[in-house]
């Protein structure tokens, strides 16, 4: 049995779709009834967990030949940081008390670095605290997910400009398409052949891009003129306020980009290498709003 938390995620959902074509029992953990009844046709079991409650953590992992951990930052809460902290925790006492034979953890790109990062530095936490109590733990660092523009879509297509967190906007950067790394996620699962072993994977996408070319990919997937801008750092607090970020999570993304625009976050060294084949252009045109489609 291969358990998969967040699995009513692009990424989860992907891993778990692999999984069952590969014929392998799976046990999907999520949140409420709705999400279960969504991955249902897979032939998943489903099992329901709050990753504040290490009971039902626990309860969810119980039996499990490997486990695929995923941690999200959580959207909408005042301190982010404090509560991802806290279900780091519940996740290694869980894992504590019923150890699979495997654990597969999804990562970013820059987890190895300490400090300074943002969000990331969170996810430098998860692997920090996992390390010590999973024998055979695959770390699996995604570049930033391509999906991730999605959020700005509807101001791109509404004003023509795509405002962009990367500076300079000819700066090219590693991104992934969600679906590539749930595919990757799923083979490293099903990979008996590092037993007692820490094992860092590293994907990205078949290109780095820069947000120029994001702002290209979009006009040709819109039919429409977009213009990348570099919103000055001086707007990036109160853009993502206005977005309805909380100040702390607003702080985590600065502070990551400072870090990125820096060239102080890139795919490690010696880490495995993985590229996944989805384009640019394939997940912008997923992401693009129904009725942008129909006006093309």
């Amino acid at each position: 049995m291969i358990v998969t938390f967040g699995a009513s995620g692009k990424v989860g959902r992907a891993t778990v779709a692999a999984l069952r074509s590969s014929g392998q029992a799976v046990r999907a953990v999520v949140r409420s009834k709705q999400q279960g009844s969504d991955l249902a046709h897979f032939g998943c079991e489903i099992a329901f967990a709050d990753l504040l409650d290490t009971a039902s953590v626990a309860n969810a992992i119980r039996g499990a030949d490997a486990v695929q951990i995923l941690c999200p930052v959580p959207v909408g809460d005042a301190h982010p940081a404090n509560t991802m902290r806290r279900m780091i925790d519940v996740i290694v006492e869980a894992l504590r008390a019923h150890p699979p034979s495997r654990v597969l953890a999804l990562s970013d790109y820059g987890a190895e670095v300490e400090r300074g990062t943002g969000i990331t530095m969170l996810f430098h936490a998860l692997e920090k605290q996992l390390k010590p109590v999973v024998k055979n733990l695959t770390l699996l660092r995604a570049a930033e997910h391509m999906q991730n523009w999605a959020r700005v879509l509807p101001m791109a297509l509404s004003t023509g400009i795509l405002p962009s967190l990367h500076h300079p906007l000819s700066k090219r950067f590693p991104t992934v398409a969600a679906q590539d790394v749930g595919r990757l996620a799923a083979e490293l699962l099903l990979d008996r052949g590092y037993a007692d072993s820490l094992r860092t994977v590293s994907v990205e996408g078949p290109r780095r891009v820069s947000a120029l070319d994001v702002a290209r990919t979009l006009s040709e997937v819109s039919s429409r003129e977009i213009t990348a801008h570099e919103l000055s750092r001086d707007q990036w607090t109160p853009t993502l306020q206005r977005a309805g970020l909380s100040a702390e999570h607003a702080k985590l993304i600065t502070d990551l980009y400072d870090t990125h625009n820096a060239g102080g976050i890139d795919v490690q060294a010696l880490s495995e290498r993985r590229f996944g084949k989805t384009e640019l252009f394939e997940v912008l045109a997923s992401v693009l709003p129904t009725n942008a489609t129909a006006a093309r």
